[in-house]
């Protein structure tokens, strides 16, 4: 192009073409032409080459000091066993005050240094279909994935996962993972929480006993707080696809650490792990830490269930009385449950106006006893009053 305006440019000032001749022959606007004659004086045919249309300045543009930040972020992230890509890195810089420029610039910046490298048959982001809770607390996920200490003995991590924000409830190391420990751990994150709409997890026995046509203390848990239990296909793990790309997080992040010789040793590194993943990393997700995105958005809750209702979870035995000791606000109270179930393993869900007692062999509900603050004796509203049960009267 530059060519045909030195020709159109030359014959006007030799005075072989008016500029509206020129304009009429080359095709060029009259207000061009005169612009390219204004260049040609003041900077001769040189001034006639294509003049570049990039910004003589961009206050966007990454500066060395930023460059080499981001190269020295990439490194270290890696050897911390953390996440490292361009979204984390840019979360960093505006931690430390830098511009953070765009995740692709960030990414270019990371391939020119070597760091990246190209991965072709990796499946595209854009093909992955995502489901995500719209509110913290309506669905937690849970499973657990082994682990080896420094002896070779395997242990196993049991984890609790908000869908939402992808907070971490709940991370601890067991030797095995049991039906109790998932009833403990969910009980304690509870507590701290509060009880989520629903949980999704797989068919293991620790969370279902739906392969054998029962129930386990989780499942009774789960309905006497009313929450609904999901459990996803047999043999489709996508289905928990959010926390199994969490454990593959977590084995990265404790590979890169000396191996634990002890489960205590190891249950010091999990926490230091969960207040790393919950407050010191986004998540892609949100573009911001799991916790602040846990507490960003109104919580969500069982059907029916107040956000002021409190419930404690208790393992016990009925006594030989038939009886059940319990203590509510520095105060001791007896719950009556019956002769028949005496030395029977029970689960006390209390919220606040109610006791369930459920056994736990049978999952039967035995008891429901009515909080009444003033007196000592709080009867099984389950049986008709009476000083004897059926079973022991003439």
């Amino acid at each position: 192009m530059s060519s045909k305006h030195r020709v159109v440019v030359l014959k006007i000032v030799v005075g072989e073409l008016s500029v509206t001749d020129a304009a009429e022959g080359y095709g060029i606007s009259r207000r061009h032409l005169h612009r390219l004659l204004a260049r040609y004086r003041e900077h001769g045919l040189e001034g006639l080459e294509a003049l570049s249309r990039a910004p003589k300045s961009s206050p966007h543009a990454a500066t060395d000091r930023v460059r080499d930040r981001i190269v020295q972020l990439r490194s270290a992230l890696t050897a911390a066993g953390t996440d490292a890509g361009p979204i984390t890195i840019a979360w960093h810089l505006g931690q430390e005050g830098l511009r953070a420029p765009s995740t692709s610039t960030i990414r270019r910046i990371l391939h020119a240094a070597g760091l990246i490298m190209p991965e072709p048959r990796k499946r595209p982001r854009s093909s992955f279909v995502r489901f995500e809770a719209a509110q913290p607390n309506e669905t937690w996920q849970s499973d657990f994935t082994h682990w080896r200490l420094a002896d070779a003995t395997d242990v196993e991590i049991l984890n609790w996962l908000d869908d939402h924000s992808r907070l971490l409830l709940s991370c601890t190391a067991h030797h095995p993972v049991t039906g109790r420990t998932v009833v403990d751990t969910f009980r304690a994150a509870v507590d701290t929480y509060g009880p989520p709409a629903s949980t999704l997890t797989d068919n293991g026995r620790v969370y279902t006993a739906r392969h054998a046509r029962a129930r386990n203390e989780f499942e009774y848990v789960l309905a006497a707080l009313g929450i609904v239990q999901k459990n996803g296909a047999p043999n489709h793990p996508q289905t928990q696809g959010k926390i199994e790309r969490f454990h593959q997080t977590l084995k990265r992040w404790l590979a890169a650490r000396p191996r634990a010789h002890t489960i205590p040793e190891l249950q010091a590194q999990l926490d230091q792990f969960r207040d790393h993943y919950n407050t010191a990393r986004p998540h892609r997700a949100h573009g911001t830490t799991p916790a602040a995105a846990y507490a960003a958005t109104a919580k969500a809750a069982p059907a029916g269930h107040s956000d002021h209702t409190h419930y404690r979870v208790r393992h016990d035995h009925v006594g030989t009385n038939g009886k059940i000791s319990f203590r509510r606000a520095g105060r001791m109270h007896h719950l009556g449950v019956g002769a028949l179930h005496r030395g029977a393993p029970v689960i006390l869900i209390a919220d606040d106006t109610t006791i369930t007692v459920v056994a736990t062999r049978t999952g039967e509900i035995i008891a429901s006893n009515q909080i009444q603050p003033d007196k000592t004796y709080w009867r099984n509203t389950m049986k008709a009053p009476g000083r004897w049960p059926e079973a022991f009267k003439p």
